[in-house]
């Protein structure tokens, strides 16, 4: 039996939106931990950011103003990076937003709302892809991972617009996953509940119910969710337009 092991990164840029979050954190560490030089795209959260770009095991890791609901300043982010790197080989769209309100309650999603996350979760991932595309094309062999969620599929989650905008991120990313190939891999990856530090802030009886509805019973862990990241950027080299699930059998339930 061949020993088989993860394929190196070296030498690659990752640009990841999102990434002084809980998820992002951990898929920035992933990829810097196998060779990429990572960009780490914040809006708000400038001093988490190089917080973490000083914690990645050594490399040119860099810091850069990414608010993906400005798509002048993600043009402005995307001429600094190319100005840096020269290219782009992975983009890891994770900035997203959400707020709890019941599904039943109509009133309670206005349109302020509303247009916060279908601005936030759709428009933010599509401005970036569109801005960072020059770069991603001259790497060759590019990769950009959408973070999805099971409530693409389920229609279950924080709110129905949250759900929908999630669905509309996978159709999204089959319809980019055609118009970019074969020089640039477009998919989501799409999991269920991640055991974050906002995830531990909520209800711990409702969190427990989440977790226990799962047929692994379990939430997921933001290092698993990075796995799959990984995964997509090495061994899963030719898979391009799908939602890679990472949700324990969550929609078995």
């Amino acid at each position: 039996m061949i020993e088989r092991t993860v394929p190196l990164l070296t030498g690659r840029v990752a640009v990841v939106t999102g990434a002084a979050g809980g998820l992002g954190a951990a898929i920035c560490a992933r990829l810097a931990d196998h060779g990429c030089t990572v960009v780490l795209g914040y809006h708000r959260s400038e001093q988490a950011a190089r917080q973490l770009a000083e914690s990645l095991p050594e490399g040119a890791h860099f810091c850069v103003r990414m608010p993906v609901t400005d798509s002048a300043a993600l043009r402005e982010a995307a001429r600094q990076i190319g100005e840096r790197t020269g290219r782009v080989d992975v983009l890891v769209n994770c900035a997203g937003t959400t707020q709890f309100v019941p599904h039943d309650d109509l009133d309670g999603l206005d349109d302020t709302l509303i247009d916060t996350i279908l601005a936030t979760n759709i428009r933010g991932p599509f401005a970036a892809i569109r801005a960072l595309r020059p770069w991603l094309e001259a790497s060759g062999d590019a990769l950009v991972v959408n973070i999805s969620s099971i409530a693409a599929r389920t229609a279950m989650g924080s709110n129905v617009m949250y759900c929908a905008s999630k669905a509309a991120l996978d159709n999204m990313t089959a319809s980019l996953a055609r118009a970019l190939a074969p020089s640039i891999r477009v998919l989501s990856v799409s999991p269920g509940l991640i055991d974050t530090e906002f995830v531990r802030s909520l209800d711990v009886q409702w969190r427990d119910t989440q977790a226990q509805a799962t047929a692994l019973g379990r939430l997921a862990t933001p290092d698993e969710v990075a796995d799959a990241v990984l995964a997509a950027a090495t061994f899963l080299r030719f898979t391009t337009g799908v939602a890679l699930p990472v949700d324990g059998g969550r929609p078995l339930a």
